[in-house]
């Protein structure tokens, strides 16, 4: 078992950066936005989005449990020093967990995809 602290994301500026800098990828009731940080380390890191629109303290806390028991097994998929923030839709509360962690899981790979597609651009246009 993984410590979780070195896994988390812990400041806006770098929420922000992994939303506004990196891919996304949504399913019915996640999006996963995927970046790297300039400062990422060796270990993939996470953050959860769960807004007041989910439900009270409870559900929203209960929705961040269950988000964080599907990605721990997904961590040593992601590649060294990339970012993830999952952030939860409405509607999320109700679906099974098997549900939820088969729309994470592709969200995450789709979105691990989609990354690696604008790293070889990147590096094809640097090349050039």
């Amino acid at each position: 078992m993984t410590t979780w602290s070195r896994h988390r994301l812990r400041t806006g500026d770098d929420f922000r950066a992994v939303t506004r800098g990196g891919v996304r990828s949504a399913r019915s009731h996640v999006v996963v936005h995927l970046s790297f940080l300039p400062e990422g380390g060796d270990a993939p890191r996470v953050g959860f989005v769960v807004s007041k629109k989910i439900g009270n303290a409870v559900v929203r806390n209960r929705v961040t449990r269950r988000l964080r028991a599907i990605v721990r097994p997904l961590l040593e998929r992601l590649p060294a020093g990339s970012a993830v923030v999952i952030r939860a839709l409405p509607g999320i509360e109700a679906q099974r967990f098997d549900e939820l962690e088969q729309q994470v899981g592709a969200a995450l790979d789709s979105a691990t995809r989609k990354l690696e597609r604008k790293g070889r651009a990147a590096s094809r246009e640097a090349a050039r």
